[in-house]
């Protein structure tokens, strides 16, 4: 299935990621040195619409490169789109289960769109009657959760 240009991760340029890598890598530097960067983060934050904090900058190599971090920076924080069918949200769950490229920005698309408050457990860590689901069965289960009003 084809997902609508709204639900795909949009694509950012090779000038924009060199200067948040830029960014990070200065951010990163005055940490390193004990310097502040209170100001620094707080304008990467406001230009990229993140809310990043000083220990993210320090660590995030241990999970992933500068220019992964970048583009995670670049992309949306949180892609809130409105009326995505289960059709759509069946495909993002497939995706996500063939670790496509774009991985990360699928997991958060679906953690933003779906009320379930754990919904990327029922794919990575399902409980037993989850296990081996297809996206179908996934996704149907998210759809069922109802929260607890108060």
């Amino acid at each position: 299935m084809t997902l609508r240009p709204e639900l795909c991760p949009p694509m950012v340029g090779s000038h924009r990621i060199a200067s948040l890598c830029t960014t990070i890598e200065t951010i990163a530097g005055l940490l390193e040195r004990g310097e502040s960067a209170d100001g620094a983060i707080t304008a990467f934050n406001a230009e990229t619409g993140h809310d990043y904090a000083a220990d993210y900058f320090l660590t995030y190599w241990k999970s992933c490169s500068v220019e992964d971090f970048a583009l995670e920076a670049a992309r949306p924080a949180r892609p809130k789109v409105a009326n995505v069918t289960r059709d759509e949200l069946i495909e993002i769950v497939g995706r996500i289960q063939a670790v496509d490229d774009d991985i990360d920005y699928y997991v958060l698309l679906l953690e933003t769109n779906v009320a379930h408050p754990r919904v990327t457990e029922l794919i990575f860590w399902p409980p037993p009657e989850l296990v081996n689901a297809s996206p179908e069965t996934i996704v149907d289960a998210a759809l069922a959760y109802q929260p607890i009003s108060l």
